[in-house]
């Protein structure tokens, strides 16, 4: 178990690592992050074939399977010149005195430091592209987060703690960003299900009695409650065939 555990901890190290990195890790680092578990040749192919899932590779980026889309290569290349225009390369030296001084708490060295880091949430940003969320949600999510982060680094103890801790925050934004959206589309299908399956069951009925059906008999002759009947039928904007209009007032 203790393995096992040592295992997901540096999985997860090396995942934030590749994706903080811009989606690129070395072999020294694959191998030093497991060297501990003398993993052999098949199982370090396994982590490599993982860290694809993640548009992560080994020694050089993956290249990209799908262009962005217009509408996001239009926004990508617009917010990259806001950017240029902000100046968020790092003057030799002045990151590591920006961060020291973040870190100290000085809001106009974190606000700098924000500065700074914003292009690397727009790196993180593209790897997660094509999973659900819009490359300027993800962006957004992104930089939300960096905002709270930039102001938290008092707890860390060594400046070089600073980029991974803002790194696997903008990620962790991003990936629940990801997450709620899997849940309203898995919302709003099972809300299409009930949709059809209230309509199905409204056109059995009623063809067999010859005349629309109330949502209170539709009900009574299904396993449907009345109150999945009625949320469908708003759902529909009323218009599921062979079902009566019900009085909605009070309900």
């Amino acid at each position: 178990m203790e393995k096992e555990k040592i295992f997901a901890q540096s999985l997860e190290k090396l995942k934030q690592t590749g994706l903080i990195q811009g989606g690129c890790i070395d072999r020294s680092q694959l191998e030093e992050a497991f060297a501990k578990l003398e993993l052999d040749e098949n199982q370090l192919a396994l982590i490599e074939e993982y860290l694809k899932k993640y548009k992560i590779g080994i020694d050089s980026p993956i290249e990209a399977e799908e262009e962005l889309v217009k509408e996001e290569a239009d926004y990508l290349a617009a917010y990259l010149k806001e950017l240029k225009e902000l100046e968020t390369e790092a003057q030799r030296g002045e990151l590591e005195a920006v961060t020291l001084s973040a870190m100290a708490g000085h809001h106009q060295a974190q606000h700098r430091l924000l500065e700074l880091y914003l292009p690397k949430v727009v790196e993180i940003a593209r790897l997660y592209c094509g999973q659900g969320v819009g490359l300027e949600d993800l962006i957004g999510e992104g930089n939300l987060a960096l905002t709270r982060g930039v102001t938290m680094l008092g707890c860390l103890e060594q400046s070089d703690e600073v980029e991974g801790m803002l790194g696997k925050m903008i990620m962790d934004a991003m990936e629940v960003a990801i997450e709620e959206n899997l849940q309203n589309i898995g919302q709003e299908q099972k809300l299409l299900e009930q949709v059809n399956q209230v309509a199905w069951e409204a056109k059995q009925l009623s063809e067999t009695l010859c005349r629309k059906v109330t949502p209170q008999e539709l009900a009574e002759e299904t396993e449907l409650s009345e109150e999945a009947i009625l949320q469908a039928i708003r759902m529909s904007g009323d218009q599921i065939e062979g079902l009566t209009s019900p009085k909605l007032s009070g309900k």
